[in-house]
């Protein structure tokens, strides 16, 4: 198995994964994600209790890259601080724009290094974005309930 089959595999297997995909209880954030060019669309909830991302689920349907991204992302800033989350999606989106390929950098983006190749189908990068976008709009304009009411 080449490494390609092996991120295919990782993607696949997260888009399926139904542990992030979930309502969760007492959310202070709620924001929409959506990507209209292909119908993809995301609600992320989060529980942030001072600065620490405490809790982060998703409901939502879409491609299999859109709904992988999203779960891989909540494994990854989940118990982080706000500025930390930040900064792992400023880093994700420049990963996928190429405006960084230094291997130690990305190394903090965990599993999500895995659509590192997505800037090579520049009509799936959308896709992955979205729900690293959402993220960054929650956190820097602070979108708690009531910006977006289910």
């Amino acid at each position: 198995m080449n490494l390609n089959e092996i991120y295919t595999e990782l993607i696949l297997e997260q888009s399926r994964n139904k542990r992030n995909r979930r309502e969760l209880e007492n959310p202070t954030h709620v924001e929409l994600g959506h990507n209209p060019s292909c119908g993809d669309e995301i609600t992320l909830q989060l529980r942030i209790v001072g600065d620490i991302i405490e809790d982060i689920s998703y409901t939502g349907k879409g491609c299999a890259i859109s709904q992988a991204s999203t779960s891989i992302m909540i494994d990854t800033v989940k118990g982080l601080s706000k500025s930390d989350a930040l900064s792992l999606c400023n880093k994700f989106i420049s990963m996928v724009k190429n405006e960084i390929s230094d291997e130690k950098e990305l190394e903090e983006l965990g599993d999500a290094v895995v659509f590192e190749s997505i800037k090579n189908l520049p009509a799936r990068v959308k896709c992955a974005v979205l729900p690293w976008y959402t993220l960054k709009d929650i956190i820097e304009n602070d979108k708690v309930k009531g910006s977006f009411i289910p």
